[in-house]
């Protein structure tokens, strides 16, 4: 089974055969590194540019603007804040002009933490992101979904900001890319480099089949009738393995909602799950402070308050301008799987 990097490469490369996409590039982004993580590892159109996030965005918006669909990549999450005010202008321009000025592009960078990369390589982006109105903002926790997610983004006419949990890039899925081979060691020597001299080497690409999941359209990754848990992006296949626990010890039976897509979410599927439960929580790595799940559970408060069965709850990062560079600093900064295993038996214990 491919790995999220090797499934977001894989995409890309549709993205060039079949999407339109003529120009990959970012920091590092071509030749011969192929992305820090070998995201964009032997896609022909992949180039290096400047050491510039502003200028990345500034180009992406440029070429939009031109008619083009360019995928630029911000090399990790926690310089794309400079580049914010850019941002803002790829997100309202298809707006204020009425519709006249589609905005096809893509930015992709890796989020979060979970590779103990200390205070500059830690940092999420989530919540600001969905401030960043007129951008779609999407976050995949498998390799399948981040396949179908950067297809539908590559489509879309509104820009996307394409998070990549870093510590998941390198995690393995358990269904196959339409048109992956089903034998892992031939998917890697057709199309991962070769360490060493990559002068001569060139990617032999499966035949790759169209897979769009519609941006805006959550995941039950393990249904359950005693609780809801609404999660995404790194913290997603932890809840599933709780989830799973739980059931196999029979505490509970847990539903969790992978969101896959921050903004549009799918508010539908929130609903029917808290109507079927009456138990929620909201779980994620960003700073507990103005994170994007709090509206979220202001939203259920609001509109599902007579269905709850008792207060909805929210498990979230440490309020705290970084993350240390210490296993221990790290692991007590962000819910860990312990944290996310005692929060929800509290969940369930709870009495009306």
């Amino acid at each position: 089974m491919a790995n999220m990097a090797q499934a977001i490469r894989m995409a890309l490369h549709y993205g060039e055969e079949n999407l339109g996409v003529k120009e990959i590039f970012g920091e590092d982004v071509g030749a011969p590194l192929g992305g820090v993580f070998t995201v964009t590892q032997g896609l022909k159109t992949a180039w290096n540019s400047p050491l510039d996030e502003r200028g990345i965005v500034g180009a992406a918006l440029g070429l939009a603007w031109a008619g083009f669909r360019p995928v630029a990549e911000i090399q990790f999450v926690d310089y794309i804040f400079n580049t914010i005010d850019l941002l803002k202008l790829c997100g309202n321009g298809l707006w204020a002009s009425g519709g006249k000025f589609k905005t096809p592009m893509v930015i992709m960078t890796p989020t979060g933490s979970g590779i103990h990369g200390s205070i500059y390589h830690s940092h999420s982006f989530d919540s600001i992101a969905t401030k960043i109105h007129g951008m779609k903002v999407v976050c995949p926790s498998t390799p399948i979904d981040a396949y179908g997610l950067m297809l539908s983004a590559i489509k879309d006419d509104n820009p996307v900001l394409f998070l990549k949990p870093k510590a998941l890039l390198r995690a393995k899925g358990s269904e196959l890319i339409p048109g992956e081979p089903g034998d892992e060691k031939t998917l890697k020597e057709m199309i991962d480099a070769p360490i060493g001299d990559r002068s001569q080497w060139k990617p032999k690409w499966p035949a790759l089949e169209d897979y769009s999941i519609p941006i805006g359209q959550a995941k039950i990754s393990h249904a359950g009738t005693d609780a809801t848990v609404i999660t995404h992006g790194r913290l997603a296949p932890i809840c599933l393995e709780v989830a799973q626990d739980l059931a196999q010890q029979g505490v509970g039976s847990v539903e969790v909602i992978d969101l896959r897509s921050l903004i549009p979410y799918d508010w539908s599927a929130i609903c029917e799950s808290i109507r079927k439960t009456g138990r929620v929580i909201f779980i994620n790595e960003e700073t507990e402070i103005t994170n994007f799940a709090e509206h979220l559970l202001r939203r259920v408060v609001d509109e599902m308050f007579y269905e709850l069965s008792v207060r909805p709850r929210l498990l979230a990062g440490k309020a705290i301008p970084g993350i240390g560079l210490s296993p221990s600093l790290e692991f007590n900064s962000v819910p860990q799987k312990m944290d996310v295993d005692k929060a929800i038996r509290e969940l369930l214990a709870d009495q009306a």
